[in-house]
């Protein structure tokens, strides 16, 4: 997939986040590294405000000389002034309701010229979703969970057993083998920990930005740019790339897999003309990233610094046969719970909050991306759950238009557990943990949920 500049309208709002990212990159206040604070200019101009004031005020003395000079003067004119006094009243109104009019069709006109981006490709799909899909080796149960969660919408589902690497569901696999696509405001989360990596900043570090100042938690959970564009800069393009390959960016994820294509990371920044490292760390500008990447990274995230191989099982055998393939180990596990701070709120309070409208009975760390590129829309959202029964890692990726974007993948990831939760998943996975027979439901299960079979050794 060919990329090329790309216009971020941020996770929120295009025009929001474009005129404070601008504002943000000429006056961001830097990071003191040393001593991970910030320093706090003085606001020079409340200071030179209020020399203005004591410039032009006149002095007592001279005032009240003044106001007895002219006290007689006043006093002859009294009559005068009253006839005055009436007229300018009059004079006034009309001027208040002629100014009142050019401010409304100034605002008027204010309004119809809002721009908007024109997007050609389109949300939806018609058929079903993943038809063609090889799914002889995938939890039935996660699959069709993905499925009626993803409904029409053009996108793929990752689901990953992040104890082990395996894909347990890839629906719509052409799309998630695919080249990938700028990974928009989830790029983020490699930023953040190699931010945190460096000693940088804490999650409660406040770093000032313009004209406000923010911590890591809530530059997580608002997805906030200007923040991510100041540890970018103070990071620098040489140490972003290391960290950003070393969690797997730029290479396969997959061990052996048919048909997967390579995200890229580029060797060097972006132009400076098109934002520089600074654009590439808040949303990824120049950055190619596939939905296994993502889902890879999330999973090291996940269980604590393993990043596995991920492997899809196409048949029973395989299931039976399957073995965790271990790429590397990040050392990662102490800033994990400053990250999920973060991700947490992006769920509770933040960017992803729409999964909550589905979606309330287990705890899930996410993140949100959106931006676009040539008239095609992307919504990201990765995340992950926390259960008794294991944890889960879901990528959820969306191509199309205006209905596409980072909150809808994450209200879908919502639509996707309240699935699982509402067929038992978790209820029988706990059964299967605790190698307990398989008991039939008391009654008929949906025929589109069949019921997990007893404990198999790939989901042990």
């Amino acid at each position: 997939m060919k990329l090329s500049r790309v216009k971020s309208i941020g996770t929120v709002f295009l025009g929001t986040a474009v005129a404070i990212s601008a504002l943000g990159a000429a006056s961001a206040a830097a990071l003191d590294v040393r001593q991970n604070t910030v320093h706090h200019p003085r606001p020079a101009s409340r200071l030179n405000s209020r020399a203005k004031e004591a410039h032009h005020a006149p002095a007592r003395g001279s005032a009240a000389k003044t106001t007895e000079t002219h006290a007689s003067a006043a006093h002859a004119s009294a009559a005068h002034s009253a006839t005055s006094r009436v007229t300018a009243r009059s004079t006034t109104a009309k001027h208040r309701t002629a100014a009142t009019a050019r401010s409304q069709m100034h605002r008027a006109s204010y309004r119809r010229h809002h721009y908007y981006e024109r997007f050609t490709a389109s949300s939806f799909v018609a058929g079903g979703v993943g038809a063609d899909d090889m799914t002889a080796g995938e939890d039935p149960v996660v699959r069709q969970a993905a499925i009626d969660a993803l409904g029409d919408m053009n996108g793929t589902a990752v689901v990953i057993d992040p104890a082990n690497g395996r894909i347990l569901a890839m629906v719509n696999q052409k799309l998630a083998l695919s080249p990938g696509a700028e990974p928009c405001s989830t790029i983020k989360l490699t930023v953040a920990l190699a931010a945190l990596s460096e000693g940088l900043v804490t999650r409660d570090t406040p770093v000032q930005l313009a004209g406000f100042h923010m911590n890591m938690t809530q530059a997580l959970a608002k997805s906030n740019n200007l923040y991510f564009e100041e540890l970018g800069r103070e990071l620098g393009f040489d140490r972003v790339r290391h960290y950003a390959t070393q969690f797997g960016l730029g290479e396969l994820a997959s061990y052996n897999m048919p048909g997967e294509q390579l995200g890229v990371y580029p060797d060097q920044a972006i132009p400076e003309s098109e934002g520089g490292v600074s654009r590439m760390c808040s949303f990824g500008q120049g950055v190619s990233l596939t939905p296994l990447q993502l889902g890879a990274f999330v999973a090291a995230i996940a269980n604590g610094g393993t990043l596995y191989y991920l492997q899809h099982p196409t048949t029973s055998e395989e299931v039976a046969a399957f073995e965790p393939r271990v790429k590397r180990t990040l050392d990662i596990a102490r800033f994990v719970p400053d990250l999920e701070d973060g991700m947490a709120g992006a769920v509770e309070y933040g960017t992803a909050r729409s999964l909550r409208a589905n979606f309330r009975e287990l705890p899930v760390f996410g993140k949100t991306g959106t931006c676009s590129d040539n008239g095609t829309r992307y919504g990201w959202f990765a995340s992950y759950s926390e259960s008794p029964q294991g944890a889960l890692v879901t990528v959820f990726f969306l191509e199309g238009g205006r209905p596409t974007f980072g909150p809808r993948a994450a209200e879908l990831t919502g639509e996707f557990y309240k699935n699982l939760w509402d067929h038992d998943y978790f209820a029988a996975k706990n059964q299967e943990a605790g190698n307990a027979p398989a008991v039939a439901p008391a009654t008929a299960p949906d025929a589109a949920y069949p019921v997990p079979a007893a404990s198999t050794p790939a989901e042990q």
